[in-house]
């Protein structure tokens, strides 16, 4: 479990480190139309939570390709982990700002660190249980979908609180 305990933790840096970089990769790539489906095109929380999903992801399939017959579990934990990371920021964004009315820029960043941190030490243990195993495909479709959805609403967002910029959202109120 060292070995994992390892992995689990440069994970961790690597989402923080890359979901940080990607924040400002759309700008300095000079807005490529690409780049942006992989990272924010906006302050949007939907456009935030690419943040943590694609490096997980990325990460997540390196762990999964050196791991996998030391812990035969992985995959569905990994899986689990960067859906519920990804879930947790418009989560608990939304929680926080309809407590204190406003959006607190050190809160968001908070978030970002708290569900990467969350969706590893969960991937952590269900690697260890193996709890969901038999949902690894269910996981891996509902991953596909989040992954397609993110590519798709990009540029042709829903109408929706979710995929506008919260500053303009709390100017309305």
């Amino acid at each position: 479990m060292k070995k994992l305990r390892r992995y689990i933790t440069i994970g961790i840096l690597f989402v923080i480190i890359m979901g940080s970089f990607a924040h400002f990769l759309y700008d300095l790539s000079g807005n490529n139309y690409i780049v942006g489906l992989f990272v924010p095109v906006n302050e949007s929380i939907w456009e935030h939570m690419k943040l943590l999903f694609f490096p997980m992801l990325i990460y997540s399939d390196f762990m999964i390709f050196i791991l996998k017959k030391e812990y035969p579990c992985i995959t569905s934990a990994l899986l689990f982990g960067i859906l519920t990371g990804t879930m947790l920021i418009p989560i608990s964004f939304y929680i926080y700002t309809f407590i204190i009315g406003k959006d607190v820029f050190i809160l968001d960043i908070c978030i970002f660190v708290l569900s990467s941190i969350i969706a590893f030490w969960l991937s952590y243990k269900l690697t260890q249980s193996c709890k969901l195993e038999c949902y690894t495909t269910l996981l891996r479709i509902l991953v596909c979908i989040l992954f397609i959805c993110f590519m798709l609403f990009t540029y042709y967002p829903p109408g929706l609180a979710l995929f506008q910029d919260p500053a303009t959202i709390f100017q309305e109120n």
